[in-house]
């Protein structure tokens, strides 16, 4: 079955039109993709000569970031397309070019200094995307999907799918569909071709991911990709009368602000932005409008995809407080907390208490099953019990199965793992 949520996202998309856009950014050849996932020790260098800091989920990503994982770090990388981009610990790129072609297609290319990354690409609209890693130079205009572990010495390129063309000072080569290729700097960068793939301990974390952007992803029709799963793992969208189509987090209840939490970070030629704290919290942040709907709370109407928004835009309000908008001084180049701040991704403790007003905030994407059904019994109740499954983890092969059966009958009462308690308390949500 197709995911309601999905299938009205595609209704809505292709009526919605370009409201409350910035002109400036849609003109320019620039291009900001998202950092989607922060777990541990992951550092960000924003090119404002002010050197790396920490990084948190949603920040943007600009040309000239760099970023770094610590001994226990992962990140993601999503690009506008739906592609990305992991990071394995002790991992180090910078994104030296994101522009755009004189006929209008993406190019993105990646210097991998050291360590390990996944990429999953999906191909599409004739995007280009390139790495450098050791010293060899491997070129995409193609879906593909590969493993590139590296150093400055030597270098090894997994591909799962597709074929992957690589050039050196040894020459060209090309790396078919379960095989692997070796490349040696000491020996003239002389390149080996194994046919077969071994098997590394985070390629279930990479799979996991991929699997879990594949199923939350269908049925998007938007313009873009990144941050659509997240959407319909999330919340759902409502037909709102006078409005449409809206979309609204699960557990977030009438008196939530989307605004109380995230942080402005100060990226050069563009100021400060704001980056949210919500694991969902792209899209709704970068294009269309918040509203403010009597007894329903704040809900996102989607439009606005021909302008990139360096804050959110909302309709104001006087029915409810809502923390004002307010970019700190231009060009004073730190990060500003805005309450609990930019947050990385959790790492999923035994249990965890869901409670409303939390919108998400501290679950990991893809830890439960059937979050809608889990967001009535919040809803009724003021928080719930719950048992999470570790994210994207190979100690839980088969749960991505069990979440694509949740994601296929998100009406169904059945609720998989999760026990609940009641209360009326409200708040965020708990880990033990």
């Amino acid at each position: 079955m197709s995911n309601p949520s999905a299938s009205r996202f595609s209704l809505i998309l292709v009526a919605a039109t370009a409201i409350f856009s910035l002109p400036a950014l849609a003109a320019s050849q620039a291009r900001i993709v998202r950092l989607s996932d922060v777990q541990g020790s992951v550092q960000i260098d924003k090119n404002t000569g002010l050197g790396f800091e920490n990084a948190f989920l949603n920040l943007p990503i600009t040309q000239g970031t760099q970023l770094r994982t610590g001994d226990r770090g992962r990140a993601e990388i999503e690009f506008e397309d739906g592609s990305s981009m992991r990071l394995a610990p002790n991992t180090s790129i910078e994104f030296s070019t994101l522009g755009l072609s004189d006929s209008g297609n993406r190019i993105s290319q990646v210097n991998l200094t050291e360590g390990m990354a996944y990429v999953n690409w999906l191909g599409k609209n004739g995007d280009e995307f390139s790495l450098n890693f050791s010293r060899e130079k491997l070129t995409l205009d193609h879906a593909a999907h590969f493993r590139i572990d590296a150093s400055p010495e030597v270098a090894n390129l997994a591909v799962f799918k597709g074929d992957v063309n690589v050039e050196g000072q040894a020459g060209k080569v090309t790396v078919e569909k379960k095989k692997t290729a070796s490349f040696d700097a000491s020996q003239d960068d002389k390149s080996a071709i194994e046919s077969k793939v071994s098997e590394e301990p985070l390629d279930s974390w990479d799979k996991e991911a991929s699997a879990y952007h594949d199923e939350y992803a269908k049925n998007n029709s938007s313009p873009y990709g990144y941050g659509v799963s997240d959407l319909n793992y999330y919340g759902a969208y409502s037909n709102v009368p006078g409005y449409g189509m809206m979309w609204q987090p699960y557990f977030a209840g009438v008196g939530w602000d989307p605004f109380m939490d995230g942080a402005w970070g100060w990226y050069p030629g563009y100021g400060y932005m704001f980056a949210s704290a919500y694991p969902w919290g792209w899209l709704p942040y970068r294009y269309g409008n918040w509203n403010f709907i009597p007894g329903m709370g704040w809900m996102w109407q989607p439009g606005g995809w021909n302008s990139w928004q360096t804050m959110p835009h909302y309709t104001p309000t006087t029915l409810t407080h809502v923390t004002p908008l307010v970019a700190p001084t231009a060009g004073a180049g730190k990060t500003v907390i805005v309450g609990r701040g930019g947050v990385a991704s959790p790492s999923m403790p035994s249990h965890v208490i869901v409670r409303s007003g939390s919108a998400g905030m501290g679950i990991a994407r893809g830890s439960l099953e059937n979050l809608s059904h889990l967001n009535h019994q919040v809803a009724k109740s003021g928080f719930t019990e719950v048992h999470p499954a570790p994210q994207f983890s190979s100690s839980s092969p088969s749960r991505m199965s069990g979440m694509s059966s949740a994601h296929s009958s998100m009406a169904s009462p059945s609720m998989g793992r999760a026990s609940s308690s009641s209360s009326h308390s409200s708040g965020g949500t708990s880990h033990h």
